[in-house]
């Protein structure tokens, strides 16, 4: 009776050793295929809904690499800060938010090579008779506080006045009713801005920084083992046209994935 009770326990032990090894095999080989990746979607035209869906530049493109790459792609979205927050402690993959690279980012951050160039330039009124960056020495030019347009502009020219606003509409619109001079963003936003809107605003020369846009990793193995798959994968994109198509989409004809 003993022997029967000691063999119908082990037959019970084994079949249950059996089952948790198979759990636990299936969940790894899901985990494995899975990119989590941060934005905000509210950054129009690289991170926004439309019709309760997720679309835009960004969000396109690393969806395009990662299926390429064999991953599904899981979308955490939240304001900026909270991203770069949850990316540095491991909480998800990557950002895919038109993340430019900084020197102080690139402390904290392993990114990827460019899938994209900012450059920060300067829109004013239609009616205004701007035509050269110098002419807005002394006067004021809206922008986005704590955003990096604004630091390019205060270290391209410290006599530019620059007037910080907590949203990029609230910088905007004064430049469309001219309570500005200008208004300073990246060219590429500025372009599908102006084009969705049918904006009275026009550039004024040629952009006076460019910026990496890149997707940033966290600096461990993982992520560097990331990065390289990313790496390879997004000259790929670039190569073969897939990268320019996916811009020309978004940003009125405009390939921003060279700097001109």
């Amino acid at each position: 009776m003993k022997k029967l009770i000691l063999l119908a326990g082990s037959i019970i032990l084994i079949t249950i050793l059996a089952a948790c090894g198979d759990s636990g095999s299936s969940e790894e080989g899901s985990g494995d295929n899975v990119l989590q990746a941060g934005t905000t979607a509210q950054s129009y035209p690289n991170s926004y809904e439309e019709n309760g869906e997720l679309v835009g530049y960004d969000v396109e493109v690393l969806e395009t690499a990662a299926e390429n790459l064999g991953y599904e792609v899981e979308w955490v979205t939240t304001d900026f800060s909270g991203l770069m927050g949850q990316l540095e402690t491991g909480r998800i993959d990557t950002v895919a938010n038109f993340v430019a690279v900084t020197e102080e980012r690139a402390e904290s951050y392993d990114f990827s090579v460019p899938y994209a160039y900012a450059g920060a330039t300067i829109v004013t009124h239609e009616d205004n008779d701007f035509t050269d960056l110098e002419q807005f020495k002394g006067r004021t030019v809206s922008g986005v506080l704590g955003s990096n347009n604004v630091k390019n502009l205060e270290a391209f020219d410290p006599e530019i006045e620059p007037r910080t606003y907590e949203t990029r509409d609230g910088a905007m619109n004064d430049a469309i009713n001219n309570r500005v001079d200008g208004y300073v963003n990246s060219k590429s936003a500025l372009i599908a801005e102006i084009e969705l809107g049918d904006l009275p605003l026009k550039f004024v020369g040629d952009p006076f920084v460019y910026e990496d846009i890149s997707f940033p990793f966290t600096k461990n193995e993982e992520g560097a083992a990331l990065r390289e798959e990313f790496d390879e994968e997004l000259e790929k994109l670039r190569e073969d046209g897939t990268l320019a198509e996916i811009s020309k989409k978004y940003f009125a004809g405009e390939d921003i994935t060279v700097q001109e």
